[in-house]
């Protein structure tokens, strides 16, 4: 099987860092789009067990760029081991795939 061309890559950090992650990485066309959504995270950190409100990025990628997206969450997070995974895209509308290509394409 094929791997996907696409991918959603989700971090989450604190309310005043998403704006900041989100325009990085659009302005560097790393990503076509990123949404910010409020969020209560649960997690055990230090043995202790956590919670915070957070601001979860749902990041639309190419799957290609993959890697330089990841270099750009970790430089500008503000967390010590920041969350960041790729959810592989399997199928999406064709016209929205194509935008995310156009938007994303570097020279």
């Amino acid at each position: 099987m094929a791997e996907p061309d696409y991918a959603v890559v989700l971090t989450a950090c604190s309310a005043d860092m998403a704006p900041r992650i989100a325009e990085a990485l659009v302005a560097a066309r790393l990503a076509g789009c990123v949404q910010r959504m409020p969020i209560e995270s649960t997690y055990r950190w230090k043995g202790e067990i956590e919670t915070a409100y957070e601001t979860l990025l749902l990041i639309k990628i190419r799957a290609a760029d993959y890697a330089a997206v990841e270099q750009a969450i970790r430089a500008l997070h503000d967390y010590d081991v920041p969350e960041i995974i790729a959810v592989p895209v399997a199928q999406g509308f064709a016209g929205y795939l194509s935008w995310l290509d156009e938007v994303t394409q570097r020279s």
